[in-house]
């Protein structure tokens, strides 16, 4: 799988407007904020199911209410429609 080209990139992005670039990292990142340290449990747990699903796995970052999901093809070295695929179904389904 290829990664994605700067315009690309940037065209990407715009649909998933909740998800900021780490150029550093070649990633994308997304923090959310949960009531309860349970209640972020639990989102994490929604996620692993939706990666388990599409075989793509974000890493997860938890500090108490705040979890940050980062998505990035590994294998590819860099990020591909596969990450910008699952950030919108984290997207649908966080709300």
């Amino acid at each position: 799988m290829e990664t994605l080209s700067d315009e690309a990139l940037d065209a990407a992005l715009r649909t998933v407007p909740k998800w900021r670039y780490d150029h550093a990292g070649k990633r994308i990142l997304r923090e959310v904020k949960r009531e309860t340290f349970l209640d972020g449990i639990d989102l994490v747990r929604d996620v692993a199911e939706l990666a388990e699903d599409n075989n793509h796995h974000p890493d997860i970052d938890i500090r108490w209410t705040t979890i940050t999901f980062a998505l990035t093809t590994h294998s590819a070295g860099g990020l591909t429609e596969k990450d910008v695929d699952l950030a919108r179904e984290i997207d649908d389904l966080i709300g």
